[in-house]
């Protein structure tokens, strides 16, 4: 190592020179690699590249450009164009976007940058998750039909466009040929080297060290934490160091976890293998391999990511290197280097096979010329590739086979592959090839005990010959025709392995014993639907290939031998008529649901009638179509005995079979193709011998020849069941004309009928008729360009989504018999179309529609309704209706036979509109009418019979049309008017008729109207009971009344109610007394609240909210026990960094049942699974037993305090106590309390002396202003305080219960004034009235925790608490000699006001005596210490301004004049001049900035006094802020011009004035040295979100993890509360809290939301709620697509949209603090079994 390397530009003239350059470059590499790679302490990854560039890659770029890099690259840039390809390769999870209306086909796709900059952003696009390996097809003209540029690649009008000519002077391209040469050999030979101890003979160096790796390789059979466990057991490694090798075992593929001697490593080796037995079948994969291998290899790799550089400097370059990647070797035995690279890809590692994965991407795939070759070169190889995957456990993605859809989805190499290595015959080989195993001694397919793993392998070669198939050929070659008919002969064999396959038979006496496999073949089925499509495409725009792959397929299916028939042919007998055939009994004869020959001779030969080349088929009369038909039939007839339960013993295998069969995934080429067939057959063979087929396939024949003598009831019901089942295929067979070439309909007109027929069972969203209709090769199905003409869409609100509904005019097309339908749509159609018709005043009856006309070649279909046999059918079943027991039939037979004549009436109707009379062969009527009739037994008169049985009254309104239709066509034929004999025959039923139903209405009608008034009486007395049994949630309605009388009033009543609305001083409203009666949720018992009486209790839940922050993320901590003056929770900082928010649903309980049902639900739910999930309950939490809110504690109910108030007394204790007088009062008190208990410090009596001259008052001169005895409590209700108290203590501070700690008063007074600003906050955002707009559940548990938390003192140190008190108070008198006191800037004065006005009373406790201030001294103290604090928080809002309103007009108003005095007073006290401002500017910036305060102050007094609110409040405010304040003053007791405050106490404020601007913080806010918050306060939102979800998915893909430097896939996760973008489950953001790892979300809502937080999944597009670490729950994220649907996880794809209203119901939620309750709401309803681990998130 000591020597000093050779110059790079030297040793590349030494190479270029030499007679060997090859040599030469070997023998350098020889020696500097394994010093780099191999040495016996791991160089830093810094270091290691260092060496790297200086040794390896610089010498290599020298001989490259043959001078210094960076001069070459220079002058290469300076005469190169950019390219036309972008090439991106995908990321696996990264956003691609696919153009519904100009992709080729679906995997064309654009990543998000060229997307946003194309003309398909503006089209119908798609957007998913890529699986990785893909890459952007931006730029490929292939690719789409418009647009294939984005603007960045777009060529325009620049003459320097990419084109053959490399552009590289002929040295250059020449020297880089060689260099490519030898280090393209060198890689190819190391990735595919397999010598673990030996090197190639050119690289072996001089001495042989003893060092090796123990290297150990990824496998998909062992998890991440069976691998750490046994390399900590094997190579003595800690957790750490294992999860790293682990990790990138993982990612790389392998990793190096021991190095030393060959003996040390062979130990490692099998210590791994067994320890990893122990816990897997299969050990781990364990190599040794010598360092110098290790080394070259390792060397190796990183020549390939630096091929990927060099080649992306110029075209040349490219081009150089994928003529030497292709070049045929010398000795033309071994395949070309490229070749080696991809036969060996299955058993090269993951980082290897990644490597030359890109290279591939980016060289071979960006040239045509490069690509056709290569794409060659694939196909030759595709047997073994695809044989080599199948063996390989590595998933699809990261195997060589995957580049094929690179290559054959591009049409023009699709058909050259075609024509020159018949691609379809490799692909169809290769699956043949694979399955050979699973072939049966018949040569059919038989999955037995298959291997799930390797098959669905297998069924991915599949894809493949999709995607050859894409785009068929507008253009025939006689090359193509052949090659493509060979491929298809190829196919037709694998089809006919398939033909017939896994027989059933039918079970008799015992149910099967083992159910046998299916899903393989359906599997098979499904795989095949579009390939058999496409087949058929391609056949169709060719009539000869038509006509040859008809007879190839029609001699296969003759060469076919599956369910032989047994017994030779006999005479079958009905009706006059012989048909001559072999029996064959589906019940008892094996019988096989997969028929592919069949069905696509069906296919071709519709496409041969609809081109007209049917004519050419020579001698078609060849074809026997009973035989034909023969095999469809048997499967048609298993699927109807398997709905009549003929096959119950058979197991669910073949109910799934059935199922599949006629499912919209399958149904295309299997039940579709059956039923195509019978219509062939149908058209060609003689319609009774036809009929009589039928019946004997269905084995009804002796049933309807009267020759069946079974009176077996289970036989009965069989036959019942088979007989509505043939019917029913005979309407099938007749009505169903949408198919292309059967009738003149396009593939438009059969979806517009698809979508009709859903829509008929109820209104459907967008993504329900997705699913219901078939997808084309595609996923298309054609929904877009049809909807808008059959259905009208209903916008969703902000739940639910968006439906569509059927057009009225289109409802006639309805058809109760569509064959689509299953069962259960079926009858849900049917009743949803007679509850229509009922509703719009119709008849019941559900008439065929009237279908279109078929193609003359299928034109003779319809002779099978006027046929001898149907006639026969029809009677009988008709007879037994009329005539036989009601077991011999069934109303479904009878309903199926109605419609069966309707669709014939229909018919006839239609030809003899159409033709002469005597022209019209179809005789359906006339038969009707005489067959039969001499006994009494034709279908018409039976029909007429039937009418009055009474079992069959849902079918009267059928009858009576059919009975119309008949006379219609009777006076067709005889060619008079219709109108007029039926008018003579109809006319008096129908009067009749509509009188009974007249008269039927009204009754009902009367009926439903007595019903009407019986409901409303009972509701009416609920109501009333309701009412009076929770007043409480009717208190604060303006409309109840005040029964609170003023003890003593002589003023007039007006006066009087002007006294009500004042909450505050000596003229305050009085409290109604009103008795509160409330029924607990758990017992039902009523109970009056009083403070005597058991405690009754609403359920709350207290947390830490952020909602109001104005420094999110920052949160104060207060773990320190000592309350010293600064600390929260004794003065809230002005940023409301983090509240205590306590709400509550309003359910009231007694104590007592609370406490019962809170120890119940903890003994039932430490059994219950994941209950932790829901709710913690070490915490306390449980579910309010009635709405299931989450709740953590109960907040105890105390009534208003009801005071009688003497307002005359009220008047002389004001003249005496002024606001002078009241201050030194209470400072006297403060200092002489302190003195009691013997703390003689600071005291704020001193400043008051000074302040206000030197007469003191006496210390207990405070009770002469009134006191009373303190209200008595009940112990249940002090039981109840202390457990609040407690729970918002705990929860609050995040610190262990302790009812004894001094900040318990503290928690609780702030809990109240923070939910108090909660509430205020919503009812601004949402503009509602400060009072009246409150949800009652809100108001009550408002009202609750204001009670709680003036009465919690009680059960506090009245000490500790006047401690509290004098800290507060010290604010507003800021004392010199106090240190530790905040300034006015420093506090949040809402905060204070709840906590001085709380605090007050304790004052009043004298050491012998309980004492309480009376209603006059609450009154005074209340306005004192209010107006103090109004009047310190102008203050804080003029210091805290920077912004002044411009406001026009004059300083003339009182209220400009002293805000301008004032102002210029405060400049004067704060040393620092004020800028020129305008009185108005300052009286509307302070009046602004303190009305959020007054607000919150109005609603605080209102439930602590009960006194009511000003009219004006409970007014919604549609004007001005101004409007609101004169009533909000005057409520406070206040002036309406506030500045009158400081000029009605001026001498009392002066020197406060002047103490509050003396503060230096208040010096550092006016310099502006120090930020401090603006008010009012900014409100607080979710973040602003995109209206498009492609910006955030464009936001997300530019997002790079700021602790990971990998491409990794990452989940890029929006911080809803601040924009934060965070990478979430990724192991890289882990982080520590509280000791524990948890994911970056989580980390991030402890800091930003103090563990509530709302986050959005950009990727996944869903939100997640996170509350705490452990609980979580998703939630649908607010962006929909135009059809009003939600996307999670982007299954869809279509364009989604930002949906406001969805978005303001998230911000609510957020606002109203209700995301815990949602979280454990939406895990109450979902049962979950494995916990997610959200603390990861």
């Amino acid at each position: 190592m000591a020597e000093k390397s050779p110059d790079g530009l030297d040793l590349s003239k030494e190479w270029h020179e030499a007679a060997d350059t090859r040599a030469e470059l070997l023998r350098h590499l020889k020696e500097q690699v394994p010093r780099i790679f191999a040495l016996k302490k791991e160089l830093s990854p810094q270091d290691e590249e260092e060496l790297v560039q200086s040794r390896l890659i610089l010498p290599l770029e020298c001989f490259l450009f043959g001078e210094h890099p960076q001069e070459g690259l220079q002058k290469l840039q300076q005469g190169s164009s950019s390219s036309q390809l972008c090439g991106r390769v995908f990321k696996e999870g990264e956003t691609v976007y696919s153009c519904r209306d100009c992709a080729i086909d679906p995997t064309c796709v654009l990543c998000m940058d060229c997307f946003q900059d194309s003309v398909h952003k503006t089209h119908r696009y798609k957007m998913h998750a890529s699986s990785g390996g893909g890459f952007c097809d931006c730029g490929d003209v292939e690719a789409w039909k418009i647009g294939p540029y984005c603007a960045k690649h777009d060529p325009g009008t620049a003459t320097a466009m990419v084109t053959d000519d490399c552009g590289l002077e002929p040295e250059l391209y020449e020297r880089a040929e060689r260099l490519f040469r030898v280090l393209l050999q060198y890689v190819t030979d190391f990735l595919v080297w397999e010598e673990n101890f030996e090197l190639p003979s050119e690289l072996q160096p001089r001495t042989k060290e003893d060092a090796y790796y123990c290297v150990l390789y990824n496998d998909e059979h062992h998890s991440y934490d069976h691998v750490i466990y046994t390399l900590q057991r094997s190579v003595n490694c800690d957790h750490n160091e294992a999860h790293t090798h682990t990790a990138l075992i993982d990612k790389e593929g392998r990793r190096a976890v021991k190095r030393g001697t060959l003996h040390s490593c062979q130990e490692a080796k099998d210590m791994i293998r067994s320890n990893s037995e122990h816990i897997s079948l299969q050990p781990l994969r364990v190599e040794i391999l010598h360092a110098a291998i290790m080394a070259h290899q390792t060397f190796a790799l990183r020549l390939g990511a630096w091929f990927q550089k060099i080649i992306g400097y110029s075209v040349g370059f490219r081009q150089a290197f994928c003529q030497v990647s292709l070049e045929a070797s010398a000795d033309g035995d071994t395949p070309c280097l490229i070749s080696r690279l991809m036969l060996h890809d299955a058993r090269m590692y993951k980082g290897a096979r990644k490597i030359v994965h890109e290279l591939i991407f980016c060289s071979l795939l960006m040239e045509t010329e490069f690509k056709r070759l290569f794409a060659i070169e694939f196909t030759k190889h595709y047997k073994q590739l695809q044989k080599d995957f199948i063996n390989d456990d590595h998933e699809r993605s990261i195997s060589i086979t995957a580049l094929s859809v690179q290559i054959f989805t591009v049409p023009t190499l699709a058909r050259h592959l075609i024509e020159e290595g018949n691609v379809i015959k490799v692909i169809v080989g290769t699956v043949m090839a694979l399955l050979r195993e699973h072939l049966d001694d018949n040569n059919r397919f038989f999955f037995l005990g298959y291997n799930s793993d390797k098959f669905s392998r297998i069924q991915v070669i599949f894809h493949d010959l999709r995607y050859i198939l894409i785009s068929k050929p507008s253009m025939w070659t006689e090359e193509l025709r052949k090659q493509f008919l060979e491929g298809f002969m190829v196919f037709l064999g694998l089809l006919k392995c398939m033909q017939g396959m896994e027989e059933v038979k039918r079970q008799f006496g015992q149910h099967i014993a083992v159910e046998p496999e299916w899903e393989a073949g359906f599997s098979l089925q499904i795989q095949l639907r579009h390939i058999l499509a496409m087949f058929q495409d391609w056949c169709s725009s060719d009539d000869e290939i038509l006509l040859l792959t008809f007879k190839e397929c029609h001699k296969a299916l003759m060469r076919c031998t599956n369910q032989p028939f047994h017994r030779e042919a006999s005479d079958y007998y009905m009706c006059k008529h012989i048909l001559h055939v072999r029996p064959y009994k589906v019940s008892q004869e094996p019988v096989s649901i997969h028929l592919p020959i069949s069905r696509l001779l069906a296919g071709l030969y519709v496409l041969l009638c609809r081109s007209g080349a049917v004519e050419r088929l020579q001698d078609p009369e060849s074809c026997d179509f009973a035989l034909l038909v023969e095999l469809p039939l048997r499967c048609v007839v298993l699927a109807a005995q398997v709905s009549a339960e003929m096959w119950r013993r058979n197991g669910l295998s073949l109910v799934s079979q059935v199922y599949y069969y006629q499912d919209v995934k399958c149904r295309d080429e299997m039940y579709d193709k059956d039923i195509l067939m019978l219509q062939i057959a149908a058209s060609k063979m003689e319609p009774n011998h036809f009929l009589m087929l039928i019946l004997l396939r269905f084995e009804l024949f002796d049933f309807f020849n009267g020759s069946h003598s079974g009176k077996d009831q289970d036989e009965l019901v069989h036959l019942n069941r088979l007989t509505e089942e043939m019917l029913y295929l005979l309407i099938v067979v007749v009505g169903e004309r949408y198919v292309p070439g059967i009738s003149q309909v396009s593939k438009e007109d059969v979806t517009m009928r698809e979508v009709i027929h859903l829509l008929c069972i109820e209104p459907m969203a967008h993504s329900s008729l997705v699913k219901g209709l078939p997808e084309n090769e595609s996923h298309e199905t054609g929904l877009e360009s049809v909807i808008t003409k059959v259905a009208t869409f209903k916008k969703p609100g902000v739940s639910g989504h968006g439906l569509y509904e059927v057009k009225k005019e289109l409802l006639e097309e309805f058809n109760p018999f569509f064959y689509h339908y299953s069962r259960s749509q079926h009858s849900k159609a049917e009743e949803s179309q007679k509850k229509r018709r009922a509703q719009e005043g119709n008849d019941k009856a559900l008439r065929p529609p009237v279908p279109p006309a078929f193609y003359q070649d299928f034109a003779s279909v319809v002779r099978l309704l006027c046929c001898d046999i149907i006639i026969h059918i029809l009677r009988r079943v008709l007879q037994r209706a009329a005539e036989e027991k009601t077991t011999h039939w069934t109303e479904a037979m009878i309903q199926r036979a109605l419609h069966l004549m309707g669709q014939a009436l229909l018919e006839e109707k239609a030809q003899l509109e159409d033709s002469r009379v005597e022209e019209v062969t179809f005789d359906f009527s006339l038969k009707a009418r005489i067959i039969g009739s001499e006994h009494g037994k034709s279908v018409f008169l039976l029909l007429s019979k039937i009418k009055a049985v009474p079992s069959l009254e849902a079918q009267k309104d059928m009858i009576k049309w059919l009975l119309q239709m008949f006379e219609i066509i009777k006076c067709l034929r005889e060619k008079s008017s219709p109108a007029a004999s039926m008018s003579m025959e109809i006319a008096k039923p129908e009067e009749s008729i509509q009188d009974k139903e007249k008269a039927e209405r009204k009754r009902k009608a009367e009926a439903a109207k007595l019903h009407r008034q019986k409901i409303m009486a009972q509701m009416s007395a609920m109501q009333k009971n309701f009412i009076e049994s929770n007043k409480m949630l009717y208190d604060n309605m303006p409309e109840s009344g005040h029964q609170g009388e003023p003890v003593t009033s002589s003023e007039s009543s007006a006066n009087h109610q002007r006294e009500l609305c004042v909450a505050v001083g000596p003229n305050r409203g009085s409290t109604p007394a009103e008795r509160e009666v409330l029924t607990c949720i758990l017992c039902q018992e009523e109970q009056e609240v009083t403070t005597r009486a058991a405690a009754m209790v609403l359920t709350a839940c207290v947390q830490r909210s952020t909602v109001l922050t104005q420094c999110r993320g920052k949160i104060p901590t207060a773990h320190t026990d000592a309350v010293d003056g600064t600390s929260y929770p004794l003065f809230m900082p002005p940023e409301l960094a983090v509240g205590t928010h306590t709400g509550s649903c309003g359910h009231v309980m007694h104590a007592t049942c609370w406490q019962k049902y809170f120890e119940a639900v903890q003994n039932t739910t430490r059994n219950r699974l994941h209950a932790e999930l829901i709710f913690d309950l070490e915490n306390g939490e449980y579910l309010c037993p009635l709405c299931k809110s989450l709740c953590n504690t109960v907040v105890p109910l105390i009534p208003l305090e009801q005071l009688s108030f003497n307002y005359e007394n009220a008047e002389l204790i004001g003249q005496h106590l002024t606001m002078p007088r009241w201050i030194q009062v209470l400072g006297a008190r403060i200092n002489g309390l302190k003195s009691v208990t013997q703390d003689n410090g600071n005291n704020s009596s001193d400043d008051a002396k000074g302040f206000y001259g030197e007469s003191q008052p006496d210390f207990r001169s405070i009770l002469s202003y009134g006191v009373q005895e303190p209200r008595k409590f009940s112990d249940s209700i002090v039981d109840m305080i202390v457990v609040c108290a407690t729970t918002v203590y705990r929860v609050g501070l995040q610190t262990a219960p302790n009812e004894l700690c001094a900040r318990v008063p503290l928690m609780t007074w702030n809990t109240c004034a923070f939910t108090i600003q909660a509430i205020e906050n919503i009812l601004q955002e949402e503009v509602k009235t400060l009072f009246g707009s409150l949800q009652n559940r809100q108001l009550a548990g408002l009202k609750a925790i204001v009670q709680f938390s003036a009465t919690q003192r009680i059960k506090s140190s009245q000490a500790v608490i006047q401690r509290h008190f004098a800290d507060m108070f010290g604010v507003l008198l800021p004392a010199s000699s106090r240190k530790n006191t905040p300034s006015i800037v420093e506090v949040d004065f809402f905060h204070l006001l709840v906590g001085l006005v709380l605090s007050v009373p304790s004052l009043y406790q004298e050491e012998t005596v309980d004492l309480h201030p009376s209603a006059v001294s609450s009154a005074y103290n209340h306005l004192y210490i209010l107006r103090l604090v109004t009047m310190a928080h102008m203050l804080q809002v003029l210091f805290t301004s920077a912004d002044f309103p411009a406001v026009a007009g004059e300083d003339d108003t009182e209220e400009a004049k002293a805000a301008a005095e004032w102002c210029s007073a405060m400049s004067q006290y704060s040393k620092r001049p004020m800028p020129e401002l305008s009185g108005r500017a300052v009286a509307e910036r302070v009046k602004r900035g303190i009305e959020p305060f007054l607000r919150c102050a109005a609603l605080f007094f209102n439930c602590l006094t009960g006194v009511r609110p000003p009219e004006e409040l409970l007014i919604i405010l549609t004007v001005t802020a101004q409007v609101q304040m004169e009533p909000l003053c005057s409520y406070l007791a206040l002036p309406s011009n506030v500045f009158q405050l400081f000029q009605e106490h001026r001498d009392t404020v002066a020197p406060l004035l002047q103490r509050w601007s003396e503060s230096p913080v208040v010096s550092k806010v006016l310099n502006g040295k120090l930020q401090t918050v603006r008010y009012p306060r900014r409100r607080n939102r979710l973040i602003d979100l995109p209206d498009d979800y492609s910006a955030l998915l464009n936001q997300a893909s530019h997002f790079q993890c700021p602790k990971s430097t990998d491409d990794e896939r990452k989940h890029p996760t929006l911080c809803l509360c601040c924009g934060a973008m965070l990478c979430s489950l990724s192991s890289c953001c882990l982080s520590q809290v509280d000791g524990e790892d948890v994911g970056a979300c989580t980390a991030h809502a402890a800091t930003c939301g103090a563990g509530v937080g709302m986050f959005l999944r950009i990727r996944e597009c869903e939100i997640v709620l996170r509350a705490s670490k452990t609980r979580g729950s998703t939630y649908p994220a607010p962006y929909l697509d135009d059809y009003g649907e939600t996307d999670p996880h982007l299954v869809r794809g279509n364009p989604l949209h930002l949906c406001p209203e969805r978005y303001r119901k998230l911000n609510q939620l957020w606002q109203q603090h209700c995301i815990l309750e949602e979280i454990a709401r939406s895990l109450e309803v979902v049962n979950v079994m494995f916990a997610f681990e959200w603390q990861m998130l």
